[in-house]
């Protein structure tokens, strides 16, 4: 096996795959029809990962993260996220918001810090996930790029 690992925009192929991560990970699909701003980590050409931006002008939603269980805490999530942080960086985003219910350590590791809700930006307060996809429960991050 020979273990390769890429992470490339998802293709319209991708998106059953894509769905099957999200439930599996009890992330919300609502806001994902005709989404094109996925990445997904492939490992040998099989999709183990993926993540999203929702692009609110200068802001970005990041959304939809999740890796297979057995991929999980081998360093492939950092990976996914960063290549996703640095997209935005090229398509000109100032600002990364995201909203989780479990992953919070995680993306304070990689730069991200708590806010309060109404410290969001009032264009991602509009998405799909801040109008009910997430419980008001979860935890909101910012990371300024």
């Amino acid at each position: 096996m020979s273990d390769a690992i890429t992470i490339r925009r998802a293709e319209a192929a991708d998106y059953p795959r894509i769905t099957r991560l999200l439930t599996a990970a009890d992330l919300p699909l609502d806001g994902l029809d005709g989404h094109e701003n996925f990445l997904v980590l492939c490992r040998d050409g099989q999709t183990i990962g993926c993540a999203a931006f929702e692009r609110y002008g200068r802001y970005a939603l990041l959304r939809s993260v999740a890796l297979q269980p057995p991929e999980r805490r081998g360093g492939l999530g950092r990976r996914l996220v960063q290549e996703a942080l640095q997209q935005a960086r090229r398509d000109g985003v100032a600002e990364v918001i995201l909203l989780t219910t479990t992953a919070a350590p995680f993306f304070e590791r990689l730069g991200f810090r708590k806010i309060s809700r109404e410290e969001v930006p009032a264009p991602v307060r509009a998405s799909a996930e801040f109008r009910g996809a997430c419980p008001d429960s979860a935890a909101i991050l910012r990371l300024v790029l």
